[in-house]
């Protein structure tokens, strides 16, 4: 069992302290990061600053960290033994960190990143990688060295996927924590943690991150209109059918607890929320409220459903679980499947494809491009060498903003003054 001088200890030796304890301090290091800043221009589902109507990764971020430090809080409550593994600092600290790795366009950009770098490197791009990569390396905070220098606690709650990549493993082959390349500071994080069992507090990050998609996401689009109620429940059968192909791992009852997840939640709907299940969304006062109450309390639902049941271990409710598989199938294919929104992917991969390729092969093996705003020029210094892993740094490192602007102007589409930095 790890100790608190275990949990609190720094890849790097700290020199300096305050009034905050040293959990304290991670959590305000990544929200004051640029990187985080970054993620109000970085899509959740729809291009960011669309509508206003959409959470950007930023504000779904800030909801994921608000339901896992109330999460923590809950847990310390029911189980005060556990004070020593369970700090509300870490998890909200880990839940602010999660999503810094996205890159621009969401999944699709994470995506074809992957199938890029893959060419010249095959530890290839994942988000979650790239988070802990921005962490530990990329991240300018001191002079000393690259990274935050978060604790050993935080560091290990922020790996949702406590593995590096291993393509003879399919458990291992599409989503992982950190790259070879920082594995010096991946075992520094989980020194303490042998195996693939995530730690206490990434788990309860994981389970914030769920819920926080699973509802505020179905929200913005219901207030949209995007989705009809009543017509998600006519179908049923797709909805239980397609989770239970998406279910890693599943039971062999899973459909069968898939079915009875959309019958409770139909239920709940026609007992509680009817203007919402039957009623065209207008935005009236009564369909405000009522929608309001309903995130409120699925929220307080999923909560509640998170268990400590022995050190080092959380049960998530099985009821709960599968009310929110089904509500993130129900999203698939009511909104991700919208060819409104292909359409859209299709153009944003085009623009980073090419923006990648343009980064990768210009300024030769042994310095960066030339065009490159100044801004990114160190990123090269931590490649070490990897012209991949350097240009899916830079992709990254931007906004979807700038990824359209740099687009732009190295293509020759855009009419911007080259006196207007498009990377600041």
């Amino acid at each position: 069992m790890w100790t608190d001088q275990d949990r609190s200890e720094r890849f790097h030796e700290a020199t300096k302290t305050d009034q905050r304890n040293d959990f304290e301090r991670d959590r305000d290091r990544i929200l004051y990061a640029s990187a985080f800043h970054r993620l109000a221009g970085i899509t959740q589902v729809v291009r960011a600053g669309e509508q206003e109507v959409f959470h950007n990764r930023q504000q779904h971020t800030l909801k994921v960290a608000q339901v896992g430090r109330r999460l923590a809080q809950r847990c310390l409550a029911d189980h005060p033994s556990f004070a020593h593994s369970i700090d509300a600092e870490v998890v909200e600290a880990a839940c602010l960190a999660h999503d810094l790795g996205h890159p621009p366009f969401g999944h699709v950009g994470e995506a074809l990143l992957d199938e890029l770098v893959q060419k010249t490197d095959p530890d290839g791009f994942e988000g979650n990688a790239q988070t802990f990569r921005i962490l530990t390396k990329l991240a300018l905070r001191f002079p000393e060295h690259g990274g935050l220098n978060l604790t050993r606690a935080t560091l290990a709650a922020t790996l949702k996927y406590p593995w590096l990549r291993d393509k003879s493993d399919p458990n291992k082959t599409s989503k992982w924590s950190a790259y070879k390349a920082d594995r010096e500071a991946f075992e520094f994080a989980r020194q303490f943690h042998p195996g693939d069992d995530k730690t206490i507090e990434a788990t309860l990050m994981d389970w914030a991150d769920d819920i926080a998609y699973s509802v505020h996401d179905l929200e913005d689009f219901h207030r949209c209109g995007a989705i009809p109620w009543i017509e998600v429940f006519a179908s049923g059968d797709l909805i239980v059918e397609q989770a239970a192909k998406k279910w890693h791992n599943a039971p062999s009852n899973a459909r069968r607890l898939l079915e009875r997840a959309l019958h409770r939640l139909y239920e709940f709907f026609a007992e509680f929320y009817d203007g919402l299940l039957f009623e065209r969304y207008v935005g009236s006062k009564d369909q405000r409220l009522q929608l309001r109450n309903l995130t409120s309390t699925l929220i307080g639902r999923f909560i509640k459903a998170a268990k400590l049941v022995r050190p080092g271990k959380v049960r998530i409710g099985m009821d709960e679980q599968t009310t929110v598989l089904v509500l993130k199938q129900i999203f698939r294919e009511f909104i991700i499947k919208s060819p409104s929104l292909i359409a859209q992917q299709h153009g944003q991969k085009n623009i980073l494809q090419a923006l990648y390729g343009v980064i990768l092969t210009e300024g030769g093996t042994e310095t960066f491009p030339s065009f490159l705003p100044v801004k990114l020029r160190y990123l090269w210094e931590t490649a070490d060498g990897s012209k991949a892993r350097f240009a899916a740094d830079c992709v990254a490192s931007l906004t979807e903003k700038e990824v359209v602007g740099m687009h732009g102007r190295l293509f020759g589409t855009s009419d911007s003054s080259v006196l207007d930095p498009i990377v600041r």
